[in-house]
C-alpha cells in the first residue's frame, strides 16, 4: 500500500504561478498552502484545490516551512514552491517510491528556466541544483539559516532521477528584485558566523565564481542566457560581500532595527 503524500506550497501573491503549480501536484493525497498576506488572486486559486490554507506571518524561507511541516496530515511531505512544476515523470517516480521507501528522504533536482530559457550547465543543472524535497514528515526540517537553506534528515537521503521544473527568473526585474533581499539575508549569515570579511572576498570570489559556473562548469554552453546568469551570480557574491561588510562596520543589530520587507516566500 503506497505511503500518503502532503505537498505544502508556500506563497505570498503568486497569482501568476499558481494555478500551474497545484495542477501539478493535484494528485497529491493533501495539499497544504502556507500564505503570508497575498493581496492578489492567490487565495482565490488555492481554494481551487485544497480546502487546508494555513497563514502564517514570513519570517524567512526556513522558519515558514519548518512551521508548516507539523501541520501535515500524512507521514510524508514534499515541499513544492509556486514557480515550480512537478512533470508527469516525477510523479510517477515518487509514487513509485511510497510504495516501499528505502530512505527517510529524497533528493529532487530542478530543471532551471532562465528568462525562459533552460539552464543545462553552469551550475544550473538538475544534477547540480539537487536539494531534499521528499521525506518524512518527523525526520527532516530545514536549517536555521536566513537564506538557501537545506532540509537536514535524520536518516538516510536517496535521489530521484526526474528534476522539478523551475520558473526562476521570467525577467532581469525579478532577479534584481530578489537578489536584494537574497543579498542581504545572505549578509546576515556570514556576520552570524563570526569571520570578518577580507577583501578578497569581495574580489576574488566574485571572479572565481564566474570563472567556475561558466568555464568550468560548462556555463558557455547555454549561450547568452549562460554567460548573463553567470556574471549575476559573480555580482550576487561580491553584493553579499560588501553588505556583509557594511553589517561589520554598523552592528547586526543596526541591521536587524530596520530589516527588509519579509513578506515573501524564497
Amino acid at each position: 500500500m503506497r505511503e500518503k503524500l502532503t505537498v505544502i506550497v508556500p506563497t505570498f501573491n503568486e497569482e501568476e504561478n499558481l494555478q500551474a503549480c497545484m495542477e501539478s501536484v493535484a494528485w497529491a493525497d493533501e495539499i497544504i498552502v502556507v500564505d503570508s498576506g497575498s493581496t492578489d488572486a492567490t487565495l482565490e486559486i488555492a481554494r481551487r484545490f485544497t480546502d487546508r490554507i494555513l497563514e502564517h506571518e514570513y519570517i524567512n524561507s526556513a522558519t515558514q516551512k519548518n512551521w508548516a511541516i507539523p501541520k501535515a496530515t500524512h507521514s510524508w511531505v514534499m515541499i513544492v514552491d509556486a514557480d515550480e512544476r512537478v512533470t508527469p515523470g516525477l510523479k510517477r517516480e515518487i509514487q513509485k517510491v511510497l510504495e516501499a521507501p528505502k530512505h527517510h528522504g529524497y533528493s529532487i533536482g530542478r530543471l532551471n528556466h532562465f528568462l525562459g530559457y533552460p539552464l543545462r550547465h553552469g551550475g544550473w543543472s538538475p544534477k547540480e541544483d539537487r536539494n531534499v524535497r521528499l521525506f518524512m514528515r518527523d525526520k527532516g526540517r530545514y536549517e536555521d539559516k536566513e537564506v538557501h537553506a537545506d532540509v537536514v534528515v535524520k536518516g538516510s537521503v536517496g535521489h530521484l532521477e526526474h528534476p522539478l521544473v523551475h520558473h526562476s527568473y521570467k525577467s532581469l526585474d525579478q532577479y534584481f528584485e530578489k537578489m536584494d533581499r537574497y543579498t542581504r539575508w545572505a549578509a546576515m549569515d556570514i556576520v552570524r558566523r563570526g569571520k570578518p570579511v577580507k577583501w578578497y572576498h569581495i574580489t576574488l570570489r566574485p571572479l572565481g565564481d564566474f570563472i567556475r559556473l561558466y568555464f568550468m562548469k560548462l556555463g558557455f554552453l547555454d549561450g547568452f542566457p549562460g554567460l548573463i546568469i553567470a556574471l549575476l551570480s559573480a555580482y550576487y557574491v561580491m553584493v553579499k560581500y560588501s553588505r556583509a561588510w557594511e553589517m561589520e562596520k554598523k552592528g547586526l543589530d543596526t541591521q536587524r532595527a530596520n530589516p527588509v520587507s519579509r513578506h515573501k516566500n524564497k
